[in-house]
């Protein structure tokens, strides 16, 4: 056919495809769809942190519950540490929160050991809390499965606003509500939390985008 000549070939390659890559990107941004909420204003685990230096505001925490027999999530800690901490160790205000009952400090500092050895623990967070603080500070994430021995196989993840942030139309639970994230599952930490903080990441992105947009435009029209 003479209309796909080898110049308009070249014409489209160079100018043409390019102006529709954008123009779909652009359309996807603005089309972005935020992290479901599906608990609001959980407890802050500030609340419940004896020596009152931790956070969960203006963080994106991934809180875990190592409960009273803490080998017994040593394998999910693991998969944890190599599949999700790794991969986020450079993002600013990213942090790993792990609760655990007072009393259990021995056990503790042997797995902050193991984990220690595979990388830097920087933002690797372990809390102490009494049973009672800590159960009541799980209650505030209205899930259904309870604590087994004030322990969970699952991590949650929190954002800044310390909302439980998660998934409403999940293939794999019941009424389609994603609460947290199975630790002993690779492809789970992988596919699904892996891919939930970037979303988060990128909407905070994004907002800071359009806040400086703003900024950019009121300056120029004079109100600042």
């Amino acid at each position: 056919m003479k209309f796909f000549t080898k110049k308009r070939i070249v014409l489209f390659l160079l100018f043409i495809f390019p102006l529709i890559c954008f123009l779909l990107l652009s359309t996807g941004e603005n089309n972005f769809k935020k992290l479901p909420v599906v608990t609001e204003n959980i407890i802050d685990v500030s609340e419940i942190d004896a020596s009152n230096k931790v956070n969960l505001k203006d963080h994106v925490s991934v809180v875990c519950f190592l409960g009273e027999n803490i080998n017994r999530n040593k394998s999910g800690l693991l998969n944890l540490n190599e599949k999700i901490y790794k991969k986020f160790l450079d993002f600013k205000k990213f942090q790993i929160v792990a609760i655990y009952p007072i009393g259990s400090e021995n056990e503790v500092n042997v797995l902050k050991e193991q984990l220690g050895s595979f990388t830097d623990m920087e933002k690797w967070v372990f809390v102490a809390s009494s049973p009672e603080e800590i159960q009541g500070f799980y209650e505030s994430f209205n899930v259904k499965e309870p604590l087994v021995k004030l322990s969970s196989t699952k991590a949650f993840l929190v954002d800044k606003a310390v909302n439980l942030r998660g998934r409403t139309n999940d293939e794999d639970a019941e009424d389609g509500k994603l609460y947290g994230y199975n630790m002993n599952s690779v492809s789970v930490l992988k596919s699904k939390l892996k891919d939930d903080i970037n979303v988060l990441f990128y909407e905070y992105y994004a907002a800071f985008k359009v806040k400086n947009k703003n900024k950019a435009d009121r300056k120029e029209v004079g109100y600042e």
